[in-house]
């Protein structure tokens, strides 16, 4: 457990590192994240907010996005924090978008400006994924 704690808090620190770059200025609500590779590496990413609402990306996606621009398809855990004082969780369209490259036990955790933190496994933040919509 300690060495897991370990690694919650290594991708919570470059989480917190990536979030200074988070290009907000509508919401000014920062946010960043970070995506470690099965593999080991680790993937940065922030919201990038834009004019049209639409073309706004979280950091989720942003992270996810340059890790499997790399190549890299198979993913552990994200850490996911804002500069708010409560915890952060992906939106439904970064769940989805990670849905397409992680098992069920892959590992979320939230965090906040105040270093608190939940973990989380995949499937309990999206659940009933599987079930075929037309049969």
């Amino acid at each position: 457990m300690d060495n897991q704690k370990e690694q919650f808090g290594m991708l919570l620190e470059a989480a917190e590192k990536a979030k200074k770059n988070a290009y907000a200025p509508f919401s000014d609500f920062h946010v960043g994240a970070a995506l470690l590779a099965k593999n080991g590496q680790i993937f940065t990413g922030v919201n990038i907010e834009n004019s049209s609402y639409g073309a706004t990306n979280c950091a989720e996606r942003t992270a996810l996005f340059k890790a499997v621009s790399e190549g890299v398809r198979e993913f552990a855990a994200i850490a996911v924090l804002s500069d708010s004082e409560e915890l952060i969780y992906p939106c439904g369209i970064c769940r989805q978008a990670l849905n397409d490259f992680v098992d069920d036990d892959f590992i979320v955790v939230c965090g906040n400006c105040r270093k608190e933190y939940e973990v989380y496994r995949f499937r309990d933040l999206l659940p009933h994924v599987g079930i075929p919509l037309f049969e």
